[in-house]
């Protein structure tokens, strides 16, 4: 062989074993992802841009639109006069006005009263209490959301249009909800006569109920699905089953960051279930490494996602709002996060959005 050709040879050789080991390094969900539509590695805006702005409120979904996230999360719920709207308690006190408003019903259920009624409480002056260095006088009288006005603002700007990450909130408050939920994608659009997620569209669907992950595969069998996963009654059974004692002194981060699956087999079963349910990912939590009121189970130890991905499953860890956490996260092989703070995750997967949270909340009269 002439020197030449010997060169050549040697550098497509080269060329080629690098390309086997790019392959070879790259991460298991990436194809996962890509084969079920989904971005990879996906920012899902927890409840919103919720550390910025009230949570589930207009303010919080407009912010985590125009910043970038691939999706708007919700948990759903039902009104007393069948409405779909989105809230994450199932009662109304930590997060409105309720109390001053239905003194008389301020510990009933969500499900106990009306849109109209829910339409008169003020969902934003909580968040100026709670975080006054975050606080904004436009906050105040901000409105509990329909499905319907979440997804106006999603189809508003077609230069980002976000998909829709929906959480069946406790759905056994909410008979049917999953069959309120199928009418109401295809009644707008987002879900085609026959069930696929619309082109232009993207969906997926989230529950810790086993029995509503069911029924989400009966009437949507062709949308994404997530099995949320936790450690404790009525679902993962754990290692101890001592409960939480505040007396002890021990704060419940750490507390919940003791909890472990019983064996690798009870973890593998909620797996198991959870694919031959429909689901393509499951939704594990994590420890956070300064705790905090977020930081729960320790459920995305690489043996866990290595297990979960050789499944044929995806992992979108929840809820995660700090650097050295994405990082931790993301090296223990996750594949999307959960985060209140999408504007800080986006920075971390080198896609910052082009104007800063100020600039963008200012800009839509907040």
């Amino acid at each position: 062989m002439s020197l030449p050709r010997r060169i050549t040879w040697l550098t497509a050789a080269w060329l080629s074993a690098l390309a086997v080991t790019a392959q070879a390094k790259a991460p298991e969900g990436q194809a996962l992802a890509q084969a079920a539509g989904i971005p990879w590695p996906a920012v899902i805006a927890h409840r919103g841009a919720s550390f910025d702005a009230p949570e589930s409120t207009q303010a919080s979904y407009l912010l985590a639109r125009e910043l970038g996230a691939d999706y708007l999360e919700m948990d759903l719920q039902r009104t007393r006069d069948g409405q779909l709207i989105a809230l994450h308690d199932t009662n109304l006190g930590r997060t409105t006005d309720v109390a001053t408003k239905f003194p008389e019903q301020k510990d009933q259920p969500v499900s106990q009263f009306t849109l109209a009624q829910l339409k008169t409480l003020d969902a934003g002056s909580w968040f100026n209490k709670a975080y006054p260095d975050r606080a904004r006088s436009a906050y105040a009288g901000l409105k509990i959301l329909t499905l319907d006005e979440i997804i106006d603002l999603a189809d508003q700007d077609p230069a980002h249009r976000p998909g829709l990450y929906i959480e069946t909130k406790a759905p056994l408050l909410f008979p049917g909800i999953e069959k309120d939920l199928t009418a109401k994608l295809i009644q707008r659009g987002w879900l085609t006569a026959d069930g696929h997620v619309a082109p232009q569209h993207r969906v997926v669907l989230q529950t810790f109920e086993k029995s509503s992950l069911t029924l989400l595969n009966q009437f949507m069998p062709k949308v994404p699905k997530v099995l949320l996963l936790w450690v404790g009654e009525g679902s993962i059974e754990p290692t101890s089953k001592v409960a939480y004692d505040p007396a002890s002194g021990e704060t419940k981060a750490a507390y919940y960051a003791r909890q472990t699956p019983r064996d690798h087999a009870e973890f593998e079963r909620w797996l198991d279930f959870a694919k031959a349910n429909g689901a393509i990912g499951t939704g594990p939590s994590a420890a956070l490494t300064q705790g905090g009121d977020q930081s729960y189970m320790d459920l995305v130890q690489p043996w866990m996602n290595q297990m979960t991905h050789a499944k044929g499953l995806l992992v979108h860890v929840y809820t995660v709002d700090d650097p050295v956490d994405y990082q931790k996260v993301m090296d223990a092989g996750v594949d999307g996060i959960f985060t209140n703070r999408s504007s800080e995750l986006l920075k971390f997967y080198h896609r910052p959005a082009s104007r800063s949270v100020d600039d963008i909340l200012k800009a839509n009269g907040y």
